[in-house]
């Protein structure tokens, strides 16, 4: 009797406990830190523009298909060609045979274009920047390169003089080879396709937005039309539906590129500014319970916007001319001067999670190459000789941030204030002697007090 007493008591302490933790922790398990904002994608980022910092970010570093974002690359080779007068914007061109029979396939986003047509390269530029037409990034393929082998292999040069880390282009449109009608480029499977992270993806778009920025004066067009005024006339929605007037309009958002294929789903790289900030987001395979394929990557996309603009700034944490407490000077030796005072050159200027705009603290790195072993620097010393940097560290607690990474741009150069002439040798001499005579006198002041 004693022992079923016991029993139940056990029982019902246990049942108690049960009910406290099923309130605290929900399904039985302990949460980690919960994300800032769930995005419901098989990858995703969110960059500022300027700076690179990461703000968000969902397996980041995965090589998945990215479909027509794809063709944010050929832009960046097309612009640069041009910028180098590689070929011009006049330049005309007559399709291939393999060009034509992509461009006639009304499945895909396409212009269509005669076999015996002329097209000038602005025309497939911004067919292949607004309508995304594959045909015409095949053919400005063919113009830079000569084929679209050549050009892949131009792909992926870029892509690692750039930086990517995780990628691997296998045409110039982001389209499976499947539907390369057999003309897939040379040395491509009739499986592959085109595979990008959403790490390298942003950092591609950061790139070409700052290395060509009138590529947003083409990616921000709602409507284009394709030979305005000709039997081939045709309308070019842009298919990111996320630009002025256009069904997902979102203020400030001017670009960039869309995407979607079989494998690739549902994909969008955008960017957007409101309030000097711009930020650049990247979708991969986004997912809603709407059934479609165009739908979600905007969604998902809206919900990453708000949260970069709603919960982050860019701001001047530190101004130029700034100077650290305890190191705002450098011992100098042999100079007209002892020491010279050092300070930021220019001003730092830092995404900030709102709130936490005293959660960053600097230090002076300074250079020891240029110091002796006791931290002097040696006359002649010039103005704004660079002698440093200043580094910024994150003391607050946000998950948002990866300022670990986004630390190694973080920091700006340390010089000095004034210029230190060298000293004559008569100076150095009399410092010299003074110094003989400062020690001498020391050593008998020491043995005079040693008598006593």
């Amino acid at each position: 009797m004693v022992n079923n007493m016991k029993l139940k008591q056990v029982m019902i302490l246990i049942f108690a406990f049960t009910l406290v933790v099923s309130a605290f922790y929900p399904n039985g398990t302990v949460s980690a830190a919960e994300e800032p904002i769930s995005v419901n994608a098989g990858a995703a980022i969110i960059i500022e523009e300027s700076t690179g910092a990461i703000l968000y970010g969902k397996n980041v570093d995965e090589m998945l298909p990215i479909a027509s974002m794809a063709k944010v690359m050929t832009e960046y080779l097309v612009l640069e060609a041009i910028e180098s007068g590689k070929i011009t914007w006049e330049q005309t061109y007559t399709p291939s045979e393999y060009v034509y029979k992509i461009s006639q396939n009304t499945n895909l986003s396409n212009v269509p274009l005669r076999q015996d047509g002329s097209y000038n390269v602005k025309e497939l530029y911004e067919a292949m920047a607004i309508y995304s037409a594959n045909g015409a990034a095949i053919g400005l393929a063919e113009i830079i390169s000569g084929s679209e082998s050549n050009f892949v292999k131009l792909m992926n040069e870029k892509a690692k003089e750039l930086g990517l880390q995780n990628y691997e282009f296998v045409n110039a449109t982001g389209l499976e080879n499947k539907d390369l009608i057999g003309m897939h480029p040379e040395g491509t499977g009739v499986d592959g396709e085109s595979k990008v992270s959403a790490r390298d993806m942003a950092l591609l778009s950061k790139r070409l937005i700052q290395d060509y920025p009138d590529i947003l004066k083409t990616a921000s067009v709602s409507k284009g039309v394709f030979r305005e005024g000709t039997d081939d006339q045709t309308n070019m929605p842009n298919w990111n539906w996320m630009l002025p007037g256009l069904l997902f309009e979102y203020e400030g958002v001017d670009g960039l590129k869309t995407g979607s294929t079989d494998n690739a789903g549902s994909c969008f790289t955008a960017t957007a500014v409101r309030n000097g900030m711009r930020v650049i987001t990247v979708v991969i395979d986004a997912k809603d319970d709407s059934g479609t394929l165009h739908t979600p990557r905007f969604k998902e996309t809206k919900k990453m916007l708000d949260y970069a603009f709603n919960s982050f700034s860019v701001k001047e944490v530190f101004p130029a001319n700034y100077q650290v407490k305890k190191q705002s000077e450098i011992p100098v030796v042999k100079g007209k001067e002892d020491k010279v005072s050092i300070h930021t050159k220019d001003p730092l200027t830092l995404v900030v999670k709102n709130g936490e705009d005293d959660l960053y603290k600097s230090t002076f790195k300074l250079d020891e190459k240029q110091l002796s072993k006791n931290g002097e620097l040696t006359a002649p010393v010039k103005k704004d000789q660079k002698v440093g940097t200043m580094v910024v560290t994150y003391e607050g607690k946000s998950e948002a941030l990866t300022f670990v990474e986004y630390n190694k741009t973080a920091q700006v150069d340390v010089v000095t204030k004034e210029a230190v002439e060298k000293a004559n040798w008569f100076v150095l001499s009399m410092r010299g002697i003074g110094g003989f005579f400062s020690g001498l006198w020391g050593t008998v002041t020491d043995a005079v007090k040693g008598l006593f």
